[in-house]
C-alpha cells in the first residue's frame, strides 16, 4: 500500500503523515504514531484497555520474526468492516489514537551498566 492510498484512507479520520518505515510504513496523526502499515495491511495502536475490542471484531495482532523468536507488537489489524465504512474507520483510528495518547511519550533513562541511554515506554 502506498503513501497516497494510506492518506486517503485515513481522511475520513484526520489529515495524516506517512513515513516509511522497515518496509512499511508509519503514520501520523499531529505528529502522534498510531498505526502502521506492513505488507498492504493496516494495524492500529492497542493496549490492555482496547486489544479485546479488536479482538472481538476478528483483527489480529502484527507479529514479525525477531532474531530468534516471532516478536507480538500492540498494534492490530484494521478490522474489515473500517475499510468499507468511514464511520467505522473514525471509530477504530480514535481508539489507536487514545491508546498511543496513553502508552504516553518515551522517555530516555540510562541502561543498567553501560552508560548509555535507552528508549523505555512508561507502563500502563
Amino acid at each position: 500500500m502506498d503513501r497516497a492510498r494510506i492518506e486517503e484512507l485515513f481522511a475520513p479520520f484526520a489529515a495524516v503523515s506517512v513515513k516509511r518505515m522497515f518496509g512499511g510504513h508509519g503514520v501520523y496523526a499531529d505528529g502522534l504514531f498510531f498505526a502502521i502499515e506492513a505488507g498492504g495491511e493496516i494495524y492500529l495502536k492497542a493496549d490492555r484497555h482496547s486489544a479485546p475490542r479488536f479482538q472481538e471484531a476478528g483483527s489480529r495482532p502484527f507479529v514479525y520474526q525477531g532474531r530468534d523468536r516471532p516478536v507480538t507488537m500492540s498494534y492490530w489489524s484494521l478490522p474489515h468492516q473500517a475499510l468499507e465504512d468511514a464511520d467505522e474507520l473514525v471509530f477504530w483510528a480514535k481508539s489507536a489514537v487514545e491508546a498511543a495518547l496513553r502508552a504516553g511519550p518515551k522517555r530516555l533513562k540510562p541502561a543498567a551498566g553501560k552508560g548509555k541511554t535507552q528508549k523505555v515506554r512508561p507502563r500502563s
